[in-house]
């Protein structure tokens, strides 16, 4: 599996290419405006974010998607994360920001040059949405926002001190949190003790969603969710896109009930028929997606993660 295609909606709005030269445009808040530069375009994204500010009322934008910000060759974000940053006072509407919507073809997720992201919290106060795509050199410091209820992570590998930072966050608001973490050799260094203040229901007070995805690791944090106090509160829970076997699976199910869940996200794992068979028979009510399987009789080394390079 790879990131291959572009979303067509964010924040519950069309998306909407924002072209400099375009004659006619909607609404400044009616769509996710993205901006995103093509190879070897004729301007930077300095000049590409400059036009979009003088183009579209910014004051009236609710949603924001960056897409490549690079002309030639891959340069880190943090020029754009400054870019945004400053304009925060000329963007009072701004609840969404998807930062790295960029597809393989464009840029592999692991080749992605980030940077430090806090300076998108800290200035943007009423953020409610905010997703980052790519792992390579992305920081960030523990923060506190008031009304961040979505915070998502993309990663073929995110760093265990990005993971450490959004635990140590105040994010009282926060009902959906989702990280990739990625395989060790693209630098998703997180262990099961950086997960473990997500799970022990101390923190995150408003948590109905958890990803905790895309792992090599998959069947000990599967065994840890098992008896984790932060489940009881949740509505939907996301294990998928990592190598998840039997053993993790059988450690879900001999824990505690997972009844109320609406939705329980297992796809891309390595989990026999039987295994899958169970945990129909014993979550009827729940949502189970086991879709993309792999094969469950493959040597435990040679298991990968749905997103790496």
């Amino acid at each position: 599996m790879t990131v291959d295609h572009h979303p067509r909606r964010f924040h519950e709005l069309p998306i909407h290419d924002f072209d400099p030269g375009a004659a006619k445009r909607p609404a400044a808040g009616t769509v996710a405006w993205r901006l995103s530069l093509e190879y070897d375009a004729p301007h930077d994204f300095a000049a590409l974010w400059e036009a979009f500010l003088a183009a579209v009322d910014p004051a009236a934008v609710r949603a924001l998607v960056i897409g490549s910000w690079w002309q030639r060759d891959y340069e880190p974000v943090k020029e754009a994360v400054g870019l945004l940053a400053d304009a925060a006072e000329r963007l009072p509407a701004l609840e969404a920001l998807f930062l790295g919507d960029v597809t393989y073809d464009e840029c592999e997720i692991s080749w992605l040059e980030m940077s430090d992201v806090t300076p998108l919290l800290t200035a943007l106060p009423a953020l409610t949405e905010l997703t980052v795509r790519g792992g390579t050199d992305l920081e960030l410091t523990p923060v506190r926002h008031d009304r961040l209820r979505s915070l998502r992570f993309e990663a073929g590998g995110l760093p265990a001190e990005v993971v450490r930072a959004v635990a140590a966050s105040e994010l009282p608001a926060l009902e959906r949190l989702v990280l990739w973490l990625g395989a060790d050799e693209y630098g998703g260094d997180a262990t099961l003790d950086d997960l473990a203040p997500f799970l022990d229901g101390t923190r995150l007070p408003a948590l109905r969603h958890l990803g905790l995805a895309n792992s090599e690791f998959q069947d000990e944090i599967a065994a840890a969710v098992a008896h984790a106090p932060v489940v009881a509160r949740l509505e939907t829970l996301d294990l998928s896109m990592g190598v998840l076997s039997d053993d993790g699976a059988g450690a879900l199910l001999e824990g505690q009930p997972l009844t109320h869940l609406r939705t329980l996200d297992l796809h891309h794992h390595y989990l026999t028929d039987e295994m899958q068979q169970r945990l129909r028979q014993a979550l009827p009510g729940v949502e189970i997606d086991l879709s993309d399987p792999e094969d469950a009789d493959e040597d435990p080394d040679d298991r990968y993660v749905a997103v790496a390079e």
